[in-house]
């Protein structure tokens, strides 16, 4: 069966520029392979014969993106496209980078230096889809395999290592025995691979439709090396009614049913890390796991720093973690804008869509309950939100400058009577408007001055 993609016009115009200059050009990698599996293309790359000052030559507008590797981006009025010439890569030292790259007129050798055959596929309109590694095949059987020989492929750049597991997990593919062998013995070369790299694949899988891989990556040693936190997590049992899984196997059941969103998907990975250190047994048998929030969060904080998260998803995920095992007792209004206040207006929602994942992934003891619970929290937090209860300083009735005014010295003092002010409210919330709080104020003011004479 001929295959035809769908080139967006700005591309095809430089491939077909490229092409009437004496040069080859095709679109090539991910767009290819997406296309071919019916799936819309983050990007489109395009390789060519034409070296990068001949590409600059031809186009207007053009930005040095990675000339040194033979990457050129071509830009077209609001859109861009990396065009890169053919090349051959040098001497692999450090398992990450090539020492050299060598520019080569050779399609076939550019393909060859490429990760997996899925992804060593070309094409233009004219010549159609060039596969000289069985990539259609490949694509066909849903298998993951390394363009020629896994070791040397692996031993190029070791994040292919990881690449291989987060394919698997956006696209639903097995990986072939030869590449996955290849991965066992190599995935110590990892170690070799930067902080930001290893986040990238690992958030990309965590973010698949089946970051469940995330146990054959671990069953293969690939974790040891990347998370060795996780390979904690994996045999840790937990003889307790509420669940049926190790804490392991439990967080990845809880990553599968939670949105596809980085710092959530983070969050249910993470929750329970602290769980290893907490365990207790009682007398019947039945484990404990007091104080791991509070582990967690220390424990995953580290994790994220290590793994260069930006200061706002490790916030996130470690204030999620923290509370996520919150014990609601009576559901009421009053009760969700006490737990509203604590976590924040901004987590609050998040930390339900943690609880709900939780639930899912834990026995089916209670299970009903503990949802129906949790539906009626989002429900009366949606009441509070379009009654605009109260629930931060923000909302007071009453400002720090008018508290000033009202003979509150600045310092510890007004923002302790801020937060009692904000307490009232919270509990009473009818009482925030300012003049009950100017009383209540000058009532705290009053009764501070008669416990200091």
């Amino acid at each position: 069966m001929k295959i035809h993609i769908e080139i967006p016009d700005y591309v095809n115009a430089i491939i077909k520029k490229l092409i009437e200059n004496g040069y080859e050009a095709y679109v090539v990698g991910g767009c290819v392979r997406d296309s071919i599996l019916g799936r819309m293309p983050e990007d489109w790359d395009v390789t060519t014969s034409a070296e990068p000052e001949q590409v600059k030559a031809l186009f207007r507008r053009t930005v040095d993106t990675g000339i040194q590797h033979g990457t050129v981006t071509v830009l077209s009025g609001k859109d861009a496209c990396e065009v890169t010439t053919y090349r051959i890569d040098g001497k692999y030292a450090d398992h990450r980078r090539p020492e050299s790259v060598l520019f080569t007129h050779s399609l076939e050798e550019d393909l060859l230096r490429r990760d997996f055959t899925m992804n060593a596929m070309a094409y233009n309109e004219d010549a159609g889809l060039i596969d000289l590694y069985g990539g259609l095949d490949d694509l066909r059987r849903g298998l993951i395999r390394c363009v020629g020989n896994a070791a040397q492929r692996f031993d190029e750049d070791a994040l292919r290592i990881l690449r291989a597991y987060r394919f698997a997990a956006q696209i639903g593919f097995s990986i072939d025995r030869e590449t996955r062998e290849a991965a066992r013995r190599q995935g110590s070369y990892l170690r070799d691979i930067s902080a930001e790299r290893i986040r990238t694949e690992l958030t990309k899988l965590l973010t698949g439709r089946h970051p469940e891989l995330l146990l054959e990556a671990s069953a293969d040693g690939i974790t040891r090396v990347v998370l060795p936190e996780f390979d904690a997590m994996l045999p840790v049992p937990q003889n307790n009614p509420h669940h049926q899984y190790t804490v392991g196997v439990h967080a990845v059941e809880a990553v599968k049913v939670a949105e596809p969103d980085a710092a959530l998907r983070w969050t249910m990975l993470l929750h329970d890390v602290g769980k290893p250190q907490c365990r207790t047994t009682d007398g019947n048998g039945v484990d404990h796991f007091a104080g791991h929030a509070e582990a967690g969060e220390t424990i995953a904080g580290a994790i994220l720093r290590r793994l260069k998260f930006d200061n706002d998803t490790v916030n996130t995920v470690k204030r999620l973690i923290r509370w996520h095992d919150y014990r609601w007792g009576t559901v009421d209004r009053r009760a969700v804008r006490r737990a509203a206040a604590a976590v924040g207006v901004g987590y609050f929602p998040l930390l339900l869509k943690v609880q709900r994942a939780d639930v899912l992934a834990q026995s089916d003891y209670y299970r009903k309950e503990k949802l129906a619970a949790l539906t009626r929290i989002e429900e009366l937090y949606g009441e509070i939100r379009r009654e605009k209860e109260c629930l931060t300083l923000q909302d007071l009735a009453i400002r720090g400058d008018q508290l000033i005014g009202l003979g509150v010295p600045q310092g510890p003092m007004l923002g302790t009577m801020l937060r009692r002010l904000l307490d009232l409210v919270i509990e009473e919330p009818e009482r925030n408007e300012y003049e009950q709080l100017k009383a209540r104020a000058l009532e705290l003011l009053e009764i501070e001055e008669r416990e200091n004479d």
